[in-house]
């Protein structure tokens, strides 16, 4: 495993890691996340990632529990979560990043995960109807408490971070350090040109998620969608739309050949693929299976293999009509 620094933060992530959307606790229960866990640990795996809206706060309780179990030492790993979904239906606790919200929602998840403080806490969406300023001095305090050790965000647009970056600039805040973006053979518009200030100019990191576009990049829907997948899931309706898309399953079959010849499944071809970009810090991986956890892990033999001729040949798979 090799390791990368989150932008120009003193901190560094290993270039792949592991999250618990979906997965931990509608998926998995506590032995089999312990499994996971340690499968990625022992790879070299130090960054695991939850959010207080994955399975309405279970994913935070069931990864903290795995975490005392395996008795790692603290400082050997990272934690991140994430606020912005709520789970009460009223106008200060959902969909918000106010103060009071925040300042709150912070001590549920650091309970539930049953720690002191997360290595990463990110605001899990823009929130256009609370002033940036107080989002911003809000991060800050939870910070100067001890409660997180540094901010982010989620899928933002470019704007809105350099806004943030300014507010904490101008007051001499915490400034937001790290994005969270999906990121995949699919989706790039969160490293479009609107972001180069962003990654260059301010040097934010990024860990990205659905490296594997919810398993469509496995090959695995190829053929209809598997009993027991992701994709099969009650209330996953909405992915169903996009795993069985005709044009997208054809850029999946092309992309075959290429990594059969570099030796790699489709799979670890399209988690390698991501680390090209040199603004990614970490690939965030998702597996509901100890033999997935491995099976990603040996991407990184292959994040060497990317030459200009295929990296060619990708861009003319996912630019063609």
């Amino acid at each position: 495993m090799k390791y990368r620094h989150v932008g120009k933060a003193g901190i560094q992530v290993s270039e792949l890691s592991l999250g618990s959307w979906i997965t931990f606790h509608n998926q998995v229960g506590i032995e089999d996340t312990v499994s996971m866990m340690a499968a990625a640990y022992d790879a070299g795996v130090n960054f695991f990632d939850n959010a207080e809206a994955y399975a309405r706060g279970k994913s935070e309780e069931i990864m903290g529990a795995a975490f005392k179990k395996l008795g790692w030492r603290r400082g050997s790993y990272l934690v991140s979560t994430k606020l912005f979904w709520g789970f009460h239906d009223n106008p200060n606790e959902r969909n918000t990043l106010n103060r009071k919200y925040l300042i709150e929602a912070i001590d549920g998840s650091l309970k539930r995960l049953d720690m002191e403080y997360v290595d990463l806490l990110f605001c899990h969406r823009a929130d256009p109807s609370t002033p940036v300023e107080e989002t911003v001095w809000a991060m800050h305090n939870i910070i100067e408490r001890g409660k997180a050790l540094y901010w982010g965000t989620s899928e933002w647009e470019a704007a809105e971070i350099l806004a943030a970056i300014e507010v904490a600039e101008r007051h001499h805040l915490h400034k937001p350090i790290v994005e969270q973006p999906i990121y995949n053979l699919f989706d790039r518009h969160r490293f479009g040109p609107e972001y180069d200030a962003v990654y260059q100019e301010y040097g934010y990191g990024s860990t990205t998620w659905s490296p594997l576009a919810s398993g469509l990049l496995t090959g695995k829907y190829s053929a209809g969608i598997p009993k027991g997948s992701r994709g099969s899931l009650q209330g996953n309706d909405w992915l169903k739309k996009e795993l069985t898309d005709t044009e997208r399953l054809a850029k999946v079959a092309a992309l075959q050949p290429i990594a059969r010849q570099m030796g790699a499944s489709i799979a670890q071809f399209s988690l390698a693929w991501c680390l090209q970009n040199p603004h990614v810090s970490t690939v965030m991986t998702g597996a509901s299976r100890v033999e997935q956890v491995h099976e990603n892990m040996q991407a990184m033999d292959f994040v060497d293999n990317f030459t200009p001729d295929v990296i060619a040949e990708i861009d003319r798979i996912f630019d063609s009509s």
